[in-house]
């Protein structure tokens, strides 16, 4: 197969732009030539952003790049991690539900034709149905007006207190809308359709977009709480990840621990980020993270890194170079998850750490026979040598090792971090299927609800009910 040259297609496709900008400008095209050579040119950067980008070897399989899918951690104590509950027999609890059960009566025998009437019943068969009736609900209020005979005053009924205006539309719809919005990732202009197909009127997106903003504001009191809750957790997962607001890149960091989920939005990544949140800077408990340097920079709290990341790294260096260091490390840490997750403690005995700690330093000692020496740095010059994946590998596992066995020592910390890319994944999910934020207010009210909705999702709630009982002022950080 012949190779391309990528530079000069995409410099080719950008002169043929310019033609296009510049024919459109003199006026020399049609309308429907614009549209035809418009809609050409995005199918043919379609094409380039498919086929010609760059490839590697490395996958979410053999490296540090973020997986589509995580696996439940089991290596700590329930309290440290999300429950994950969905709804089973709770929805009922939490939704409104018309259930009804209807007996299909026996009269007589089909076969003899005795009457069975009387003969009493010795169990039941059931069917069911489920389906949902799209009710639209109008409620009118009628202010009486009446004149006073003795003052001639006019004297208007009092409406109720949540009827501000000529029109206002019900929590119900409002967290329906939202609902759709934040936690199911459709565009606003489907949201209108949709909402338009079920009432039969358009809303606008200015009126869509104050029912978000009106649960952003009734959510900064419960923002406070769940910080205050993650900060008298035993152990914390953080990570961040990039998000485009208004065409610049900015970040979003969670911290997940027990129940609760924060996410935080933020126009840089590192140390500023984390001070302006201020959560780390606050915690004394231990953060499971994937060794970001910014994170690694608070000694004042623990510090355990994500094996997750770590196997598929020494995956890659195994496919690579076939180092036996790697593969015995690997090996290692993959059996310590095990026992540590069979445990009841959650934990190694001290006996059983001090094996572990043996076992790992001598795969370290032979590991750094099998590494190529070093080249010399030459003289005169400055900065960094330049090393491979598996020198900065073997040297990451050796200088934080308490970091790497912090989760045998340590009931409340898991192995990975699976739970913080878990939680994170979903805003991924949403730039890519609506696209970046308009504003960083937007974006700001995205982390906050979405933080919510993850947190009420691990307590099992159903997400339609908590966004009414926030919108109704009937937050609760937990079950009754």
């Amino acid at each position: 197969m012949a190779t391309v040259d990528k530079s000069s297609v995409r410099e080719e496709v950008d002169h043929l732009k310019a033609q296009f900008e510049q024919l459109s400008t003199e006026g020399k095209l049609s309308s429907e030539a614009k549209v035809l050579f418009s809609s050409l040119l995005l199918i043919v950067d379609l094409i380039l952003s498919i086929f010609l980008e760059r490839q590697t070897g490395k996958t979410s399989r053999n490296s540090s790049l973020p997986s589509s899918q995580t696996e439940e951690d089991n290596s700590s104590l329930p309290g440290s991690r999300g429950k994950g509950k969905r709804l089973r027999g709770e929805a009922a609890r939490n939704g409104s539900v018309r259930e009804t059960v209807t007996i299909a009566q026996v009269e007589h025998c089909d076969v003899c034709g005795e009457p069975l009437t009387d003969v009493p019943c010795t169990h039941h068969e059931r069917r069911t149905r489920i389906d949902i009736l799209f009710e639209k609900v109008i409620e009118h209020v009628d202010a009486e007006v009446k004149q006073c005979p003795n003052c001639q005053a006019t004297v208007k009924g009092r409406f109720p207190p949540d009827l501000h205006g000529p029109l206002q539309y019900g929590n119900g719809l409002k967290a329906f809308a939202i609902n759709l919005l934040v936690a199911q990732m459709v565009s606003l202009q489907r949201v209108q359709q949709l909402l338009q197909s079920m009432i039969g009127e358009r809303l606008a997106e200015a009126t869509l977009l104050n029912f978000v903003f009106r649960l952003y504001h009734a959510l900064e009191g419960w923002e406070t709480q769940a910080t205050d809750q993650l900060l008298a957790m035993p152990a914390l997962h953080v990570d961040e990840t990039s998000l485009r607001v208004d065409g610049k890149n900015h970040w979003i960091h969670v911290y997940a621990g027990g129940d609760v989920t924060l996410k935080r939005l933020h126009r840089k990544r590192g140390k500023q980020a984390i001070e302006d949140i201020n959560i780390i800077p606050r915690y004394g408990g231990s953060i499971v993270h994937d060794c970001w340097s910014s994170y690694l920079a608070y000694d004042h709290c623990g510090h355990g890194l994500c094996g997750s990341h770590l196997l598929r790294e020494l995956a890659f260096i195994i496919e690579t170079n076939g180092y036996a260091w790697a593969r015995n490390m690997k090996r290692l840490l993959q059996q310590t998850c095990k026992q540590v997750s069979a445990s009841e403690a959650k934990r190694l005995t001290e006996r059983e750490l001090a094996n572990l700690q043996k076992r790992y330093r001598n795969i370290l000692t032979r590991g750094l026979k099998a590494l190529p020496a070093l080249p010399e740095r030459p003289s005169g010059k400055r900065g960094r040598l330049a090393k491979s994946d598996a020198h900065n590998l073997w040297e990451r596992l050796k200088k934080h090792e308490a970091a790497v066995l912090l989760f045998a020592r340590d009931p409340h910390v898991a192995f990975t971090n699976n739970r913080a890319e878990r939680d994170l994944r979903m805003a991924k999910v949403k730039q890519k299927v609506s696209g970046c934020f308009r504003t960083e207010l937007y974006a700001n009210a995205y982390c906050r609800i979405s933080s919510y909705l993850q947190t009420m999702a691990n307590q099992g709630y159903n997400p339609l009910i908590a966004i009414q009982m926030a919108l109704a002022g009937e937050i609760s950080q937990g079950r009754e």
